[in-house]
C-alpha cells in the first residue's frame, strides 16, 4: 500500500464500494462492506474516494437497501452518465464517525496490526488478518515460526486494547504445534 492511501485508510473507513448506476436519475448501486447497513440510510454526507486522489465529501440525497446492496443517491448526480462517473468510488466516513460497538466487540480495522503478547511476557507477533466465518472471529497472527490462528474469544484473549495496538493472549496447549 502506498503512503497517501495507507493514510486514508487510517483516517476513514470504508462502508461501501460504487459497482453501477441503478435507474436513470443519477443513483448507484453499491456493495455493502458494514456489518450495519441499515446505518447507510441514515446518512447525510460521506467522503468519495478512488483510491489515489485527495477524497471528497459529498452530501446524499437518499440510500435506500435493495437486494442486499445499498442504492445511493448523490448531491450532483442526476443521470446515467453522471452516475457512472462514480463507479468503483469507495464510500466512507472518518473514523471517529463509526457506528458504536457493545463490550467485547471491536471493528477488524482496528485489530489488524496489533502486537500479540502471550500473557504479556512473549510478543507472539502481529495481527495480520482476522477471519470472520458463521462462528467466532479468528486472529491470524503472523509470527517468527508462521502464522498462529487464534480464535477472538475472550478464554483465549485475555485483553484487547486497540488504542494500545496490542492484545494479550492465553494459548491453551498444542495450539502453536496445530498451527503448524
Amino acid at each position: 500500500m502506498n503512503e497517501p492511501e495507507e493514510l486514508h485508510q487510517r483516517e476513514r473507513v470504508t462502508l461501501a464500494r460504487i459497482l453501477r448506476p441503478q435507474g436513470r436519475r443519477g443513483e448507484v448501486a453499491a456493495e455493502i462492506f458494514t456489518s450495519f447497513p441499515q446505518r447507510l440510510t441514515q446518512l447525510s454526507s460521506a467522503y468519495l474516494w478512488d483510491g489515489r486522489t485527495e477524497p471528497r465529501r459529498c452530501a446524499i440525497r437518499s440510500c435506500w437497501l435493495h437486494k442486499n446492496q445499498a442504492v445511493f443517491h448523490f448531491e450532483g448526480s442526476d443521470s446515467i452518465s453522471d452516475a457512472e462517473q462514480l463507479v468503483g468510488l469507495q464510500v466512507q466516513l472518518p473514523l471517529e464517525e463509526r457506528a458504536p460497538l457493545s463490550r467485547g466487540q471491536f471493528y477488524v480495522t482496528d485489530l489488524i496490526g496489533c502486537e500479540v503478547w502471550e500473557q504479556g511476557a512473549e510478543l507472539l507477533g502481529r495481527v495480520r488478518d482476522v477471519q470472520l466465518g458463521t462462528g467466532t472471529p479468528v486472529l491470524a497472527i503472523d509470527t517468527p515460526r508462521g502464522e498462529i490462528l487464534v480464535p477472538l474469544a475472550e478464554e483465549f484473549c485475555l485483553r484487547v486494547d486497540t488504542a494500545a495496538r496490542r492484545i494479550e493472549v492465553r494459548l491453551p496447549e498444542g495450539l502453536r504445534d496445530l498451527n503448524r
